[in-house]
């Protein structure tokens, strides 16, 4: 066990412990899941101890709670010496950080930057800003296709808080990917296509949030804002800046384009369509505290399938960019291992997978990489995420995605 301290200000009071907190000789204080409710409570806790640990195996779910601390501070609108005082330890910044370190992507990071921007509405540099994630967002997309639609589809399942920035991104992946390498639109159609799937939603951000961890069904004032914020996004971009008619067009329209080909279509309401059936997969995807996410396999099928039941354009050209069975997703093979997949394969149908679970339903501790193209290793069935309850690591799982992952036939 390998302990890293954590500060207790980073953890958040009235909330499942993301964790299991232990003291300095590595003794359970506190189990993962369990509830504290007052900083007094906090406190008798941790006893006459001067600090928490946590085993660094869960300092991904560390730094997430962190974040997620952060992100709450800035919506009850606290002082800005308030959120500056809520630290977490440098060693443990240092754990979390390792993936920088090793030449990996920080997905968590970049979460949360995307979130910033698509909350900071009255940014002067707000296009500058944009470019730049979105520029990661494509080298990381370049040099590793697989791996980028591994680690959003994860977080996508996995992560409710910052939903919305999560989702952009995703989109904004799922479709760039289609368009280079299926419809083969010119680079500077692909880059306003990118800008105008991270920034469709600008106009609910905070409320789209709110929605994923929301019980009840939406209110009419809400249902109002969800009806209205494809205009209030084209408001705000042009408040901040964007002349570009393409893009506007495209945010404008992100849920009002009729089937059809794509030739007869606008560059702009092209865009919009492609991103339409992009944003209806992903969301059936993404697990709402409402309901349960639809499985990838049906998720893939409502985008293939137009409002006529007609093979849609758009929808296709998106999964045989993404696959039926998509990076990130859990699939049952037909020697009964359940694996996550971590690779697109020579077709739609068969991924490369990771075996998590063995033929016994016992985690298998060590990833087996099973090609499912052969008869041996067929996926059987989708297999929901909340099924599957061994913990992933991203930053170990991401290295599998790596190779041999640009070698695509349809």
């Amino acid at each position: 066990m390998h302990l890293v301290t954590v500060s207790i200000d980073s953890i958040t009071l009235g909330q499942p412990l993301p964790f299991s907190l232990r003291d300095s000789e590595g003794t359970l204080l506190a189990q993962k899941g369990y509830v504290i409710n007052s900083r007094s409570e906090l406190e008798d806790i941790m006893g006459k101890g001067f600090s928490l640990y946590i085993d660094i195996h869960d300092s991904e779910s560390h730094h997430r709670a962190y974040v997620s601390k952060l992100h709450n501070l800035v919506i009850e609108d606290k002082p800005l010496g308030h959120i500056a005082s809520t630290k977490i330890s440098k060693n443990h910044l240092d754990a979390n950080r390792g993936d920088l370190l090793d030449g990996q992507p920080d997905w968590l990071d970049l979460q949360v930057q995307v979130n910033a921007l698509l909350r900071d509405t009255s940014s002067p540099n707000f296009q500058q800003r944009l470019d730049r994630l979105q520029s990661q967002l494509r080298q990381l997309a370049q040099r590793n296709p697989n791996g980028t639609l591994f680690a959003l589809f994860h977080l996508s399942a996995s992560e409710l808080r910052l939903y919305s920035a999560t989702h952009a991104m995703l989109v904004s992946v799922m479709c760039s990917l289609a368009a280079r390498e299926v419809l083969n639109w010119p680079a500077e159609l692909e880059l306003t296509l990118c800008r105008a799937a991270l920034t469709m939603n600008i106009g609910m951000t905070d409320l789209q949030d709110r929605l994923a961890m929301q019980i009840a069904a939406p209110t009419p004032e809400q249902r109002k804002q969800i009806d209205l914020h494809a205009p209030r996004s084209v408001q705000l971009l042009t408040q901040m800046g964007v002349t570009d008619p393409i893009w506007l067009e495209a945010v404008r329209n992100h849920h009002n384009v009729p089937p059809g080909p794509l030739a007869g279509m606008s560059e702009g309401l092209r865009i919009a369509r492609l991103i339409q059936r992009a944003d209806m997969f992903a969301a059936r995807l993404a697990p709402r505290a409402s309901r349960v996410p639809t499985s990838p396999a049906a998720a893939m099928q409502a985008s293939y399938f137009d409002e006529n039941r007609q093979v849609d354009e758009a929808g296709a050209a998106l999964i045989k960019a993404v696959g039926i069975y998509s990076p990130g997703s859990f699939v049952r093979l037909t020697t009964n291992e359940v694996a996550i997949v971590i690779q697109r394969g020579i077709n739609t149908t068969t991924p490369k997978v990771a075996v998590l679970i063995n033929r016994d339903g016992v985690p298998t501790g060590e990833p087996i990489v099973r090609d499912t193209a052969l008869r041996d290793y067929r996926i059987v069935a989708s297999v929901p995420h909340r099924d599957v309850k061994v913990q992933i690591n991203l930053q170990r799982l991401l290295p599998l995605t790596a190779a041999g992952g640009s070698d695509r036939l349809w």
